[in-house]
């Protein structure tokens, strides 16, 4: 895993994405005041990983602190067993916090993505904003979230189709965001005029997901496949002029069992610098990626109990 102000230093002042990262031994590490920390977790299950992404909106005040107390708070989340538990512990965390930064009069918040990984049982997924999971092998990149803007609002009413929606949000840079944990949502409104923010998360499903969107919900269980790596990460990963020129190198890049997922992070956070660069882009954003991959029991040493690797 890493977090970067900027890939190419020459970017944003301040770093407003964070990380978690909860291993099988109750061991926590992410950002706090822009540095990484840890913290071992009293009680908690052996063999039971989270991982969270969070990015702080930038075009509000505070949205570092946003994301650090997000942090904080799932610090203090117990490990969840079922998704109902997981998604009623995230659901009660935002509005608490809701209420904290309304109180101080800030209205900011963060992008959120989390998967918890029971010893047993699948994996779970809850996810807020435009960060984004991706599942890579040899041959492909498979987007698994869908981002929570205004061209996703549209196909929720119909209005754009599969095309539209891919070309809005993938193919073209854009900046904007329809919902955010702790700052609310306007994705529910059915009056596209509407500007009032929400206090309540819409949750995207397949009850509302137009059909092209249908198995890309926010809140479902997550199973892991070997072959497969897994990249979280923050917008600045693709917040590029042609962000599917960057992506379609992924498997190339990612595709070496043979290395460590904290070296892959380094080989593909090295090839963003370059790509920035080269293409000219505009100034780069904060960048956070974690990388999990199945490990495979048969070739795990026998006194590692965990069931997936991190990077």
């Amino acid at each position: 895993m890493r977090s970067l102000r900027s890939p190419t230093a020459h970017g944003r002042r301040e770093n407003q994405d964070n990380y978690l990262v909860v291993d099988p031994q109750g061991v926590g590490r992410f950002l706090r005041d822009e540095q990484e920390a840890q913290v071992r977790l009293p009680d908690w299950p052996a063999g039971h990983w989270r991982v969270a992404v969070l990015d702080g909106m930038g075009g509000h005040s505070h949205g570092r602190e946003a994301a650090q107390r997000a942090v904080e708070g799932l610090l203090n989340l117990p490990a969840a067993s079922d998704l109902s538990e997981l998604c009623g512990g995230l659901t009660a965390l935002h509005g608490r916090l809701y209420q904290e930064f309304q109180t101080a009069g800030l209205e900011t918040g963060c992008t959120l993505i989390v998967i918890e990984i029971p010893a047993a049982g699948p994996a779970m997924l809850f996810h807020v904003g435009d960060s984004r999971v991706y599942a890579i092998n040899r041959e492909q990149v498979q987007c698994l979230t869908v981002d929570h803007v205004p061209a996703t609002h549209l196909a929720l009413l119909g209005l754009v189709d599969n095309t539209q929606w891919l070309q809005q949000v993938h193919i073209r840079p854009n900046s904007q965001i329809s919902q955010a944990f702790i700052l609310g949502s306007t994705l529910g409104v059915t009056d596209l005029q509407a500007d009032a923010i929400g206090a309540e998360l819409f949750e995207l499903h397949d009850g509302n997901l137009p059909l092209f969107l249908r198995g890309m919900g926010d809140r479902r269980p997550f199973p892991l496949e070997s072959n497969w790596i897994y990249l979280l990460a923050s917008d600045g990963l693709w917040h590029l002029l042609n962000p599917q020129a960057f992506i379609r190198r992924w498997p190339s890049l990612l595709n070496r069992p043979q290395h460590s997922l904290e070296y892959l992070v380094d080989i593909l956070l090295d090839e963003l610098a370059d790509f920035i660069r080269q293409q000219r882009s505009q100034p780069d954003d904060n960048c956070t990626v974690i990388l999990l991959r199945k490990s495979d029991p048969a070739v795990d040493p026998p006194d590692r109990s965990r069931s997936s690797e991190t990077g």
